[in-house]
C-alpha cells in the first residue's frame, strides 16, 4: 500500500477514537501488553517522561521536548491528536517519523492487527515505541491520549511521571467528578517514579499524594515549588501554568544526573519550542488585521482561560468561528462565550463533529447569535469577508475545527 492508502486504512478499519468516540475506548490494556509483546517489548528499553492531564499536556510535552534538543540530545515525541497529518504524532528532533517507515510497520504487523482486533491508537502506540527504539533516542516524551491508568501508552515505566491538572473532561470514559478523574490520571504514577503535579484543587491534591504514597514516589507541587519561569514563544495565557510544570519537571530530571541541561537549555527551548517542534494551534495568530487567532481549547477549564485572554483584546467587533464534537456538554461550554459577538458555526469534518444545526440551536438558547455554514472553511472565508481592520476573529471550539484551517 503507499502511504496514504496505508494511512486510510488505518483511519477507516480500525477503531478510532478522534472519529468514532466511545467505540474506541479499551477497558484495559490486554491488547496493548499483547502488542508490546509481539514488538518485542521496545518500551523496555526507552528512557521516558510520561505527561498525562485535562489541558496542557501537549505544550507541557513540547517545551519539554525543545528543552531536551537544546541540550543536545535525540529526543522522541509522542503526541495526539495530529493536525494535518499523522506523521505529526511521532517525531524525533522535530523530523516526523518517515512515510516508509509507517508503511511498512503496517504491512509487517496487519495480520497481527487483524487478528486482535486492535484499536487504531494502541498500534500508533506500537509504531511509536518501536520507531524510538530503532532509532536509540536518548529519550522519549510520551504524551497520554486520554486518563492515564487505562491508555495504551501507560505500559512503560518511565523517569518522571507528569500530570499537567485536572479538569471534567471526557467524563463519559473517565469519571463525572474530579476526584474520579484525578484517579485515573494519577494512574501514571508508578513505584519509586517521582511524579511532577502541575496544578490541583483540594479534592485533587488528595488523590495524588495517595496513589504516590501508596507507591512510594515522591511527589512535587509545581505551582507550590516554582515561581519564577523563563519567557516563551507560547504567549497564551495558560502557558504560565505549564512552563511551572516544565520547570519542575526540569529539576527533578537534573536531580536524576542522567541528563546535562544547564538553564541557557531551559531559556533557549522556551523560547526556541516553535522552531524545534513545530507545536501549532496554541493561541497562533494566523493573520493580521483583522487579527485572527486559533485555538485547541475545548473543554471548560481550557475555553474560560482563552477566553479571557480574548476578552483583554483591542477590538471593534469580535466573531467567533465555532464548531465542537459531539461529546462535548455545550450547557457548560457555551456560556461562557461573549454575547456581545458575530458568530460563525460549523462543523468539523469527522463523524463525531456535532451536527452545527445543533450548535446554532443551543448557542441561540444563551444569546449567542450568528449563522450555519456547511463547512469551516466557508464560516472562515465570511468571517473574514465580514471583519473590519481592527476586528478580532477567534477560531476554536475543538481540535479538529483548528486543523482544517491550518
Amino acid at each position: 500500500m503507499t502511504y496514504q492508502e496505508t494511512i486510510n486504512w488505518m483511519f477507516q478499519q480500525l477503531p478510532m477514537y478522534q472519529h468514532q468516540g466511545a467505540s474506541a475506548y479499551k477497558k484495559d490494556l490486554t491488547n496493548t501488553i499483547l502488542l508490546a509483546n509481539h514488538l518485542q517489548n521496545p518500551e523496555k528499553n526507552l528512557k521516558c517522561i510520561h505527561v498525562a492531564g485535562t489541558n496542557g499536556k501537549g505544550s507541557t510535552s513540547h517545551f519539554l521536548a525543545a528543552i531536551l534538543q537544546e541540550a543536545g540530545y535525540s529526543v522522541g515525541l509522542y503526541t495526539s491528536p495530529h493536525l494535518r497529518d499523522f506523521r505529526e504524532r511521532i517525531k524525533i528532533n522535530n523530523v516526523e517519523i518517515e512515510e516508509d517507515y509507517v508503511c511498512q510497520f503496517i504491512e509487517r504487523n496487519k495480520p497481527f492487527f487483524d487478528d486482535n482486533d486492535l484499536s487504531f491508537f494502541e498500534m500508533t502506540v506500537g509504531l511509536a515505541f518501536e520507531y524510538f527504539k530503532k532509532k536509540e533516542v536518548d529519550i522519549a516524551i510520551i504524551e497520554v491520549g486520554m486518563g492515564g491508568r487505562l491508555d495504551s501508552t501507560n505500559i512503560i515505566t518511565p523517569l518522571i511521571s507528569v500530570i499537567t491538572n485536572i479538569g471534567l473532561d471526557h467524563t463519559q470514559f473517565l469519571g463525572t467528578t474530579l476526584p474520579e478523574i484525578a484517579f485515573e490520571k494519577a494512574g501514571i504514577i508508578k513505584s519509586k517514579t517521582p511524579v511532577v503535579v502541575g496544578e490541583y484543587l483540594d479534592q485533587t491534591k488528595a488523590v495524588f499524594e495517595i496513589k504516590a504514597k501508596e507507591n512510594n514516589a515522591e511527589i512535587y507541587f509545581a505551582s507550590d515549588l516554582i515561581s519564577e519561569t523563563y519567557p516563551s514563544a507560547l504567549i497564551g495565557d495558560y502557558q504560565i501554568h505549564n512552563k511551572k510544570t516544565v520547570m519542575q519537571t526540569i529539576r527533578v530530571l537534573q536531580m536524576q544526573n542522567e541528563f546535562i541541561i544547564t538553564e541557557k537549555n531551559i531559556k533557549d527551548g522556551f523560547l526556541n519550542v516553535i522552531k524545534n517542534t513545530n507545536l501549532q494551534g496554541r493561541w497562533q495568530q494566523i493573520h493580521e488585521n483583522p487579527k485572527v487567532v486559533c485555538d485547541t481549547a475545548h473543554n471548560k477549564e481550557g475555553l474560560k482561560i482563552v477566553l479571557n485572554q480574548v476578552s483583554k483584546e483591542v477590538f471593534q467587533t469580535l466573531h467567533f468561528v465555532l464548531g465542537f464534537v459531539n461529546d462535548k456538554d455545550l450547557d457548560d461550554i457555551l456560556p461562557l462565550f461573549p454575547k456581545n459577538a458575530t458568530y460563525y458555526f460549523c462543523k468539523p469534518n469527522i463523524p463525531r463533529g456535532l451536527e452545527v444545526a445543533i450548535v446554532q440551536s443551543k448557542a441561540n438558547k444563551f444569546g449567542l447569535l450568528g449563522h450555519s455554514y456547511s463547512s469551516i472553511s466557508e464560516a472562515y472565508r465570511v468571517a473574514l469577508k465580514n471583519a473590519g481592520h481592527n476586528d478580532f476573529i477567534y477560531i476554536g471550539g475543538s481540535t479538529f475545527v483548528v486543523a482544517e484551517i491550518l
